[in-house]
């Protein structure tokens, strides 16, 4: 089963670990009328990486390259967690029955009607989506996120 409906792209921009540099890239989006709907950050030593979800990830793209950002570029999962203790191991162990290993995980900036949202990345996409669904987990949409 290849659902693409669910693969959300997601914007791994690389910036350096230095004062404003989160800022800087912040401000350029925020100046093309760009939301994030989620963000993760890693550092190491000398760079960061940010994570970001956006509605338009194409305008996104455009505007970040633009300001000279390099990026990357990833599929991940936007998955409805029951906002409470547990809600997310609920939906980490359905993915585990199947031996999906999540890569990394993060949540989303805003909630839904008592419910969070999570980011995952996934091994295995399809196995992922599929047990998500044979438990009656609501996985989100491109459009979904955009609209949260």
């Amino acid at each position: 089963m290849k659902d693409k409906n669910y693969f959300i792209r997601q914007i791994s921009v690389f910036i350096d670990n230095k004062p404003a540099t989160l800022a800087g890239m912040a401000r350029r989006l925020a100046e093309k009328n760009i939301n994030l709907r989620a963000l993760s950050l890693a550092e190491t030593r000398d760079f960061g990486t940010a994570r970001i979800i956006v509605a338009d990830p194409d305008q996104c793209v455009e505007v970040l390259k633009k300001n000279g950002y390099h990026l990357m570029e990833n599929d991940v999962l936007a998955v409805e967690v029951a906002d409470r203790p547990g809600g997310m191991a609920d939906v980490l162990e359905c993915i585990a029955r199947e031996h999906v290993s999540v890569e990394y995980a993060y949540a989303m900036i805003e909630k839904r009607e008592g419910k969070a949202v999570i980011i995952l990345r996934v091994d295995n996409m399809e196995r992922a989506i599929m047990a998500l669904r044979n438990n009656n987990v609501r996985l989100l949409t491109g459009k979904d996120v955009a609209f949260i």
